[in-house]
């Protein structure tokens, strides 16, 4: 059987992962594991928060929490080189017996790590149905309304507008909680 690399997925201890990703590159340097170790990431979701009608402040979040994934060909070397890192807790596997990510688990992997496409970009806002908004628009001025759904993977807003019977949607940047 060939060595190959292969993803892995390491645990850490919650708030470690950064830490734990800079060790290992450094014990792969320090060891000469160059040939055995080649990407370390903490996959990040990359959001915009709006708060109050502030301007929108980009921020991000880690999409998985307490994990490192390591792309590596796995040898007793390399295994211990990680395993032993300060703050990893262990492999995802069974005991000493680490199971690398199959082939469409790195490619929805390396697809969520690569959006950052502004418009599909998570937008978070502290604003609930059942809130009053004001809607600042353009063309038609400031209204007042009352928030129905929230749809922050769109970046929407659903609300009634006060005085008209339906509901009426719009962006995030135009709403301003009252």
């Amino acid at each position: 059987m060939p060595d190959e690399r292969k993803w892995y997925v390491v645990q850490t201890y919650s708030g470690y992962e950064k830490r734990v990703m800079a060790d290992i590159e450094q014990r792969r340097r320090n060891m000469n594991l160059e040939n055995k170790i080649f990407r370390v990431l903490v996959p990040i979701e990359e959001y915009k928060i709006y708060r109050e009608g502030k301007p929108a402040r980009p921020a991000t979040r880690k999409l998985y929490p307490s994990y490192v994934m390591v792309e590596m060909i796995l040898d007793e070397q390399s295994w211990y080189a990680v395993r032993h890192t300060p703050g990893v807790t262990g492999f995802i596997g069974a005991g000493n017996h680490p199971k690398p990510l199959s082939d469409d688990e790195v490619a929805r992997l390396m697809a969520a790590i690569e959006k950052k496409d502004e418009d599909k970009m998570r937008v978070e806002m502290d604003i609930k149905p059942g809130d009053a908004i004001q809607i600042e628009d353009e063309d038609i001025g400031t209204y007042s309304g009352k928030v129905m759904s929230v749809d922050p993977r769109k970046g929407t807003v659903k609300f009634k507008r006060e005085g008209f019977s339906g509901e009426m949607e719009t962006d995030y940047t135009s709403v301003r909680k009252i």
